[in-house]
Parts: structure tokens; sequence; C-alpha cells
């Protein structure tokens, strides 16, 4: 498929990536259909060229007639439910919501999408993981992160699945902004409660552009993460003098691995914000 489909249909068209990747993908001449479960979200949809959708992905009806109406050629999956940080209710979306969208793809005869993932589930090691390296596993050898590898499979069904591990995106509109990001409040007040001690960044903006790019990747994983890997106990302190605060706890819920982007450099995607570092001393203070 050449970068300029005919047809795109972004599920998640209105969340921090969904919302950028729509706009971008619009300016560049795509016919681009995106999804909302909320009615008074449709309006920003269609202010950016966009033809919006409304899709509960919970519902299997909601979701074929969504594929059905924009018959793309390629569908993003950029559904998330974290706005109130309700974790269960994401994990519930990864497995049911991408089962949905993955079985409307295989009835519509659509084989080509690119989906959201995360790029912190590997499991512990030494150095940086590249795609190969296994996902964490818990001690009685379940999956340690059992809804993104049943996303993960779900997609890579399809001929064309592409499945991109995103590092922890910082930038406007996430949890890291100093405007309302949740994350940077809590910093301001001196705690840091990473998801894993070793951590990848990535910019949403950065993380916009691989999606883009990725129009024209091979099925497969990439890791979508900028070049300056990192321990929370560099970035956490980093992020509470960034926000104002004085650091009175630094902790993090598992250990986890940092990633490698050299995959995604090998296909032509480079962060324009190669360092949270820099990124986060420009642009927060």
């Amino acid at each position: 498929m050449s970068s300029r489909a005919s047809s795109v249909l972004v599920a998640g068209g209105t969340g921090v990536l969904g919302a950028r990747i729509v706009d971008r993908l619009v300016r560049a001449g795509h016919d681009v259909f995106a999804t909302t479960r909320r009615p008074e979200r449709t309006a920003s949809i269609e202010a950016c060229g966009a033809t919006a959708l409304l899709m509960d992905a919970l519902v299997p009806a909601d979701v074929t007639r969504a594929v059905e109406t924009s018959r793309p050629d390629l569908i993003i999956h950029e559904l998330t439910d974290l706005a109130e940080f309700d974790f269960g209710g994401n994990a519930r979306l990864r497995v049911e919501g991408t089962a949905n969208l993955v079985a409307a793809a295989h009835a519509c005869g659509v084989d080509h999408m690119i989906a959201q993932s995360i790029a912190w589930a590997y499991e512990p090691g030494e150095g940086l993981a590249d795609e190969t390296v296994p996902l964490a596993r818990a001690e009685d050898g379940s999956p340690a992160f059992g809804s993104v590898e049943s996303l993960e499979e779900a997609v890579l069904s399809l001929g064309r699945g592409v499945v991109l591990r995103y590092g922890m995106l910082y930038g406007p509109g996430t949890w890291y902004s100093p405007e309302g990001g949740a994350f940077h409040r809590r910093a301001r007040e001196g705690e840091v409660v990473a998801t894993t001690a070793w951590t990848s960044f990535v910019h949403v903006e950065d993380a916009t552009d691989a999606t883009v790019a990725a129009l024209t990747w091979p099925r497969g994983v990439v890791n979508v993460v900028d070049d300056a890997a990192t321990h929370v106990d560099e970035w956490g302190p980093a992020l509470v003098a960034v926000a104002g605060g004085v650091v009175s706890s630094i902790s993090a819920r598992a250990e986890g691995r940092a990633a490698s982007n050299a995959r995604a450099r090998s296909l032509g995607w480079k962060p324009r914000h190669p360092s949270w570092r820099e990124s986060w001393s420009q642009d927060y203070e």
C-alpha cells in the first residue's frame, strides 16, 4: 500500500494520538473516517475534514457498521480508555475492542491494520530490548501484560498487521503535560510512581510521525521510542524539578526494561525529540 491510501478508518479518533493522526492524514490528502463513542466529540472530527462515525468498540454491531460504512484500505487502532485511569476498562478494550475490530476487518476484507501497543512490557534483562525479546511473565508463567499480548496477537493475524510499541507518551495532552497532566500534577507534589523503573519515552508528535510513516511499513512489531532510555531514579527527580516540586517519593511498580528504536530507524523514522531530557528542560520550565 502506498502512503496515500484512498480510505483510512481511525478507531479512537479523538484521543491524544488519534486526533493528531486524523489531522495529519486529512492534510496529507487521505479520505479519513474517525470513530468516537461520544456524540459531543463528532464536531471536532468533522472540523478537521474527516468523517465522524459513532462507535462503541465493545459492541460488535457498532464496529462492523463503522468498517462497512468506511470500507477502508487501512484501519488505525488507537482505542484507549485511560482518561480517568481506568486500567481495567482499558484492558477490556484491548481484548474485546481489538477482537471486534479485527473480526470486522476480516469480514470486510481489510487485511491492513496499524495498532497502538506499549514498549514497557518486555521481560527484564540487560540492555535495550529489541522486538525479538519476549514480553514479561508473572511468577506463575502467565503473561504479565495479558491484554497487550491479546491485542498484538489479534492484529498480527491480519496479512498487513503492524503493531507499534510506543514508549511512555509525553508532550501536550499527555499525563506528563504541565497543562493539566496527572503525572505532572503529582510531581509538583513531590511524588512519582512509575509503571516500570526502566523507561523509554516518546514525544506525542514523534509517535504521530511514526504512525503515519507506518502506512508503508511491513507486517510486524516496531518499537517507537526516543534515543534516551532512562531509569526512574533519573527521570523521576527531573520531572519533579520541572514541575516545581521537591522530591518526597520516587518509586516504580515493576523493574521493566527500556526499548531500542533501531528497527524504526531502519524503516526511515527518527525522533524529532531524541531525548526527553532536552524536551522537558525546553518545554516544561
